[in-house]
């Protein structure tokens, strides 16, 4: 698809759409225009080079062109070739999410200069169905024994740790423990050996870490094999390493009464601690069968209308996931974010949908709501909703408020045309 559009600013433009994000534009520069910037770079350059037998900024611009023509021409064509590209973008409303490219120039001096440039931009989606889907809401159970988990949870964080004495650790204790990898000879790798606190039973190790681990009594050691499993159609690998356990430590947990209430949030007693736990969990669950009904109606809107995502918008969303560090192994962090890559883009396709929907509807949060929404913060936290409005504003924060509100909004909207059952 292509279009080409010329204005009273002498620049020739044709306009290509090879995909839905990305734009190629051919420029096309009068000679005169190119001329005009050749002399202003001779000139330039007259004030200051020194050639004998010529006055500073007095030599003629034929001895300048005979001396520097190769240097006065690039210079001329790259301030040319920026210049028309800004214009260009500015005529046709591009607001690229890439670097440009710059290809086929054609320069002969005295000439016309062409050139083609090509970038990505954001996409404008078409959703040409948005309703009549069928969407089952999960139920939001919360069962006595979620309220338990919190309870023994909130018990554990306030543990006190005792030092046990000849015994193997069982799950439940704290081993402090020294692990060391090995190389192919079973000698330790240089500067290898690590430090680690590990709450046996809480998933914090690989099991074979753990279960070396269980087998010893402090100032033992053993050795153990961990092994990674390779991607289909790879062989995976494995790596030897010593562990040391140092320290083992046995949690006693708070009785359940109403001194533990109190210290827990000052709630009265242990019915009102279990009361807002209950309540707290029945949020979460409505909150989760939400996002699920969400994500389930995206799911049918994107089946429905099919579109693909700049490349560009997904590496930037990546790298502000994982971003680069400084030592960290760069074929690792690459692997990371291609890993992640399905991810990157069925979210990113979520939230053009909600913006394109919000567009659409005119959905976006009204300062109305916005204010409400801070009352409520505020409220939340028994503070004042100025104070609270300059703090969010100083994070940036405010904006994700915003995008909050027109979020839902738009939901309410969606599923007003879908079956949620």
């Amino acid at each position: 698809m292509a279009n080409t559009a010329t204005s009273e600013s002498d620049l020739t433009i044709t306009v290509e759409q090879p995909k839905a994000w990305a734009r190629r534009m051919k420029i096309t520069v009068p000679a005169a225009r190119v001329e005009k910037q050749r002399r202003a770079v001779t000139s330039r350059l007259a004030g200051q080079v020194r050639i004998p037998g010529f006055r500073k900024g007095k030599v003629p611009p034929q001895v300048l062109a005979k001396q520097f023509g190769a240097s006065i021409d690039q210079q001329a064509v790259e301030k040319v070739i920026g210049d028309a590209y800004k214009e260009a973008l500015e005529r046709e409303g591009f607001d690229p999410i890439t670097q440009a490219s710059v290809s086929n120039l054609d320069y002969q001096p005295g000439a016309d200069v062409s050139f083609e440039v090509e970038f990505e931009v954001r996409p404008q989606i078409e959703l040409e169905r948005l309703g009549g889907f069928e969407v089952t809401r999960p139920r939001a159970q919360v069962s006595e024994s979620d309220v338990v988990k919190v309870l023994d949870r909130l018990r554990e964080e306030r543990a006190t740790w005792t030092p046990v004495e000849g015994a193997s650790p069982v799950f439940g204790d704290m081993a402090s423990v020294e692990i060391t990898p090995l190389d192919e000879e079973g000698s330790p790798r240089p500067g290898g050996m690590r430090p680690y606190q590990i709450i046996l039973g809480k998933e914090e190790a690989r099991p074979e870490v753990e279960e070396a681990i269980r087998s010893l009594k402090p100032g033992e050691e053993t050795e153990f094999t961990i092994e990674h499993e390779g991607e289909e159609g790879h062989e995976g690998h494995s790596h030897r390493a010593r562990v040391q356990l140092k320290e083992v430590k046995h949690p006693h947990l708070p009785e359940l009464d109403a001194e533990f209430a109190k210290l827990a949030g000052d709630f009265p007693g242990v019915d009102e601690l279990r009361s807002r736990i209950l309540s707290d969990l029945e949020r979460e669950a409505e909150q989760d069968a939400e996002s699920e009904v969400r994500r389930r109606l995206v799911e049918q809107i994107l089946e429905a209308n099919p579109f693909e995502v700049p490349d560009a918008m997904v590496d930037q969303y990546l790298e502000r996931l994982l971003p680069a560090r400084e030592g960290s192994n760069a074929e690792r962090a690459a692997e990371a974010r291609q890993g992640m890559r399905p991810a990157a883009e069925q979210a990113i396709k979520r939230m053009l949908v909600i913006e394109r929907v919000a567009e659409l509807e005119s959905l976006q949060a009204t300062p109305s709501e916005i204010d409400a929404r801070l009352d409520e913060v505020a409220a939340r936290y028994g503070q004042p909703a100025g104070e609270v409005r300059k703090q969010m504003q100083k994070a940036g924060q405010l904006h994700a408020l915003e995008d909050e509100i027109a979020e839902e909004k738009v939901f309410i909207y969606l599923k007003s045309l879908s079956t949620v059952s």
